[in-house]
């Protein structure tokens, strides 16, 4: 069990999981507020303060929900265009991990259809073209 949350402790939340990879990202929003994305199952989180305290942010598509705390300005978790069956943690807000140790892919958000298509394409199996 992991805990984290937000600068000034206004969001908390526990995570029943242990980060085998993360990645980063070069869209407009992850270049500009440093997220370094860990990807989980929903049944994993719970949030343990400030459940629906924070401020929703959505853009483009719409789709991503980035959420950070009204009060510190910090982005612990958010809904993300790519995943949105999942939550994304930001590994810079989860005590005790060592971000040194963890695997980091690259996502190139900058040109997000083409990188979401091979990435699937890469889990699939499938070649990438």
């Amino acid at each position: 069990m992991r805990t984290g949350g937000c600068h000034c402790g206004r969001i908390r939340f526990e995570v029943d999981a242990e980060p085998a990879r993360v990645s980063v990202c070069n869209c407009s929003i992850c270049t500009r507020t440093g997220y370094l994305h860990w990807v989980v199952e929903p049944s994993a989180v719970r949030i343990v303060a400030g459940d629906g305290e924070w401020t929703s942010y959505r853009f483009g598509t719409r789709v991503a929900d980035h959420r950070f705390c009204p009060t510190c300005g910090i982005s612990p978790l958010r809904i993300a265009r790519s995943d949105p069956d999942k939550i994304t943690i930001n590994a810079r807000c989860v005590e005790g991990i060592d971000l040194g140790a963890l695997a980091v892919e690259r996502f190139d958000g900058r040109e997000w259809e083409r990188s979401h298509a091979a990435r699937a394409a890469a889990e699939r199996g499938a070649p990438i073209s």
